[in-house]
């Protein structure tokens, strides 16, 4: 025998784990914990408790406290009395703890790998050289944040008390991912581990004491959905974080659709691994493997879905059956095991029911052969093929070690494949051909984009999905920006619920003629085209001296959809380079800027301020044309440089688009403020203009018509923004709304929201200065323009 065959012919031998140090630290504390709370353990008020197992075995860890409303409310005051003195500790004090709990778990960080793998189920080498690494990493990274932040982050405050809700399939990194950015901010903390898997959640609470954290700061609150509904809809939380389903992400939208809570859900995923015919499949093997099968398939942004060309397709399946059935299934705690147990029973019975599904609607499963053990959650390594882009498996998100897979023939319908889902989390593209992985890498609706490797992740680089996959970034600048926000907003007056802005029920005595010299009534701008509305009404528009000066249409829900198909058909807008838009904005600015005394005599009349006050808006109005179309070519992304021979593309991609519903006052400003920066980073545009005051924005249309824009990019419906913002906020091809009607409204577009999960972006109430957010703000506004996308570039041999 030489020793090739000898090779091929051995066995890997079992190599456990010790995990007496776990254990023993679980002995330690009786194996029963209670809520942290203030700094100090503290036992539910009504002693309900839960037990923790192992899904490897069944065998029971420790007892944990379920917390109750009662128990979150104390956590919750908690952490208000800690925020102001954490907020104005300096930030180099702040990075001093950061830095502090980074050696902490660093020191401890093979008992926090063997608890976590207890505890979940998942394999040892992956906690030991993954998941405890990358909770180590981030505390360090945010250290180094917090140290900077004064100056990176001019005028901005921390937002509060922050709630966070953590799944159980990275416990200890999710919360990393939470903690980390929010106590670098200044923030304090109300954090919910899942129920399966709070063992290591308890374990950093002990870390926190360790370190000298000041009391409140961090607090940890065990229990199951009940605690984690109490917190979300505490009324003194000012942030939710939410990483879990789909469904209990609209559930927390609904919820918090009547405060001012700002809200970071990152959520389900069905993501595409696509394979191309020249990549190397040896290597797309092994990728789809760490894809798939990583973590027993129980991560959101896992690539169930295997897009193969269909010129290597078969040669591909075959590698990979053969693959799979070189798997070890088995004790998680050993090192030469490839999956561990699933987390519950309940997970388990999900995924052999979907699989059943699957089979029943045609699908042909194919499992690896490998032996499963006699006891624990286990499941195989499974592989559907002849499945439709329609069918069950390839649309539902199944949280298990399951793959589904189809082909393709052309990169155009790869593209179409992979954004054929409600969900865009992340995408892997596999290609020798950096040009062509590039060349798709925009096209994929995902917020992470991963070339010729898969499930990377560092603490530099931005993470969270489009769509249904949620809204908001962690990791990286933008994962700190959601836990800040700028200082001047809080000083801005509150409006009344009821602002007036509707526009008038009947026409006041006057002869139009006396301003106009005729009659006239502005029409609808929709896909480039004046139009009449769909419900053929108009509406009266008088001026500030009572005077009616000319009729506006009165659009309705029609309106709305065509307007939002126009919008959605110019999506050729945001493919033009930054050059090309701003050229366009800046004839935007010149032609209103020729007829600037037009605007100021129209806008004097119809607002009743003075000709100077006129004329300083319409002066405002053209500088901020002139500044979206600065931005168009300058609101750049960034390039990290995270561990390994890799960079990362941070690219500000457009939200898509936009709806927006413009505040009654400054008429033309907030209008030419919100729609010219949106459109700037190539969003295309639905706007209803200020209800009291429309005719401005109607007038604009002349400029638009003389500026090249093209048809769909900038659509105005005029009516009453109680009537038509619910149709935005409802519509399913609106990517964001930017709501600035009546405050009595915010609550009913936010809850409306959550029928494709778009972001909204609002006042929150307050009675904003439109000179002072366009002339000093501009970031602000592009930051809700766009959203990141990280393009993972590995290099080198």
């Amino acid at each position: 025998m030489n020793t090739l065959e000898a090779f091929a012919m051995m066995d890997y031998g079992p190599a456990p784990e010790d995990a007496r140090e776990a254990h023993a630290w679980l002995d330690a504390h009786d194996r029963r914990f209670d809520l942290f709370i203030d700094g100090q353990w503290q036992p539910a008020t009504d002693d309900t408790r839960f037990d923790s197992h192992d899904p490897a075995s069944g065998e029971p860890l420790a007892s944990i406290a379920s917390a109750s409303a009662a128990d979150v409310d104390r956590a919750v005051a908690a952490a208000r009395k800690a925020f102001p003195a954490w907020r104005d500790t300096p930030g180099h004090m702040r990075a001093r703890y950061l830095y502090a709990l980074a050696r902490q778990i660093q020191k401890h960080a093979r008992r926090l790998a063997v608890l976590e793998t207890l505890d979940n189920g998942k394999p040892i080498r992956e906690t030991r050289d993954i998941d405890i690494p990358l909770v180590a990493r981030h505390f360090y990274h945010h250290a180094g944040w917090a140290q900077i932040l004064a100056s990176e982050f001019p005028d901005h405050e921390p937002l509060g008390v922050a709630g966070q809700v953590i799944p159980w399939n990275f416990p200890l990194l999710m919360l990393a991912w939470k903690i980390a950015p929010a106590i670098a901010a200044g923030n304090t903390v109300v954090l919910k581990p899942a129920e399966f898997t709070s063992l290591t959640a308890l374990a950093f609470a002990e870390l926190c004491r360790n370190v000298g954290l000041p009391d409140g700061v961090v607090n940890i609150v065990t229990g199951a959905g009940e605690t984690g509904a109490a917190l979300v809809a505490h009324p003194d939380v000012d942030k939710i974080a939410f990483t879990g389903s789909t469904e209990v992400g609209r559930e927390i939208r609904r919820q918090t659709a009547d405060s001012a809570k700002r809200l970071t859900l990152e959520l389900g995923g069905k993501s595409p691994f696509i394979v191309f015919d020249d990549a190397d499949l040896d290597s797309a093997v092994e990728g789809i493997v760490d894809g798939i099968w990583f973590n027993q398939g129980e991560v959101c942004c896992a690539g169930s879905r295997l897009l193969v060309h269909e010129a290597v397709s078969e040669r591909l399946l075959a590698k990979l059956r053969r693959r799979m059935n070189t798997l070890r299934i088995g004790n998680p705690l050993d090192k030469a095991i490839d999956i561990g147990a699933i987390v519950a029973p309940v997970q388990l019975e999900r995924i052999r029911g979907l699989v059943d599904q699957a089979v029943a609607e045609g699908a042909t499963c194919h499992q690896a052969e490998c032996p499963l053990p006699e006891t624990g959650l286990f499941y195989p390594p499974t592989l559907l093929t002849d499945v439709g882009p329609a069918s069950t498996a390839a649309q539902t998100e199944i949280f298990g070690p399951v793959l589904t897979a189809m082909t393709f023939r052309t990169p155009d319908e790869a593209v179409m494949l992979a954004n054929n889902t409600a969900y865009g989390l992340a995408a892997s593209v596999w290609s020798e051909n950096i040009n062509v992985a590039l060349e798709l890498a925009p096209r994929i609706q995902a917020g992470v984009v991963w070339i010729n490797t898969t499930n990377r992740f560092d603490a530099a680089c931005g993470f969270g999905g489009y769509r249904e996959s949620g809204y908001g970034r962690e990791g990286g600048r933008e994962g700190l920006a959601a836990y800040l926000r700028p200082a001047w907003e809080q000083r801005l007056p509150m409006l009344p619920l009821d602002t007036g802005d509707e526009l008038g029920a009947a026409a006041p005595a006057g002869d139009p003629s006396a301003a106009f010299g005729i009659d006239r009534t502005a029409k609808l701008y929709i896909g480039g085209k004046q139009k009449r509305p769909d419900g053929g009404y108009s509406q009266p528009i008088v001026a500030a001296d009572g005077q009616h000066v000319a009729d506006v249409s009165l659009g309705n829900r029609k309106d709305i959809r065509d307007a939002v198909e126009a919008a959605r058909a110019a999506a050729g807008w945001a493919r033009q380079d930054g050059h090309a838009r701003a050229q366009i904005l800046y004839y935007m600015a010149e032609n209103l800027a020729q007829r600037r005394d037009e605007f100021a005599a129209r806008d004097a009349r119809l607002s009743g301020v003075t000709a100077q006050q006129a004329g300083a808006e319409i002066d405002e109005a053209i500088s901020q044309a002139f500044s979206a179309a600065a931005w168009a070519d300058k609101y750049d992304g960034a390039v990290h440089n995270p561990p390994g021979r890799v960079l990362t593309a941070a690219l500000h991609e457009p939200m898509g688009v936009i709806g927006i519903v413009c505040p009654a006052d400054a008429p033309l400003l907030a209008f030419v403020s919100l729609a010219l920066h949106a459109i700037a980073l190539g969003n295309r545009v639905v706007a209803i203009p200020s209800a009291r005051c429309p005719l401005l924005a109607t007038d604009f249309y002349q400029v638009l018509e003389t500026s090249d824009l093209p048809d769909g990019v900038l659509n105005i419906v005029t009516g009453r923004p109680t009537e038509l913002a619910p149709v935005l906020a409802d519509h399913m091809g609106v990517d964001a709304l930017w709501y600035f009607g009546p405050a009595s409204g915010i609550a009913d577009v936010k809850a409306r929201s959550t029928s494709n999960l778009k972001t909204v972006w609002t006042h929150e109430g307050r009675a904003l200065d439109w000179f002072a957010l366009g002339a000093g703000h501009a970031r602000d506004i592009l930051g809700h323009a766009s959203q990141v996308k990280n393009v993972w570039i590995p290099y080198g041999e």
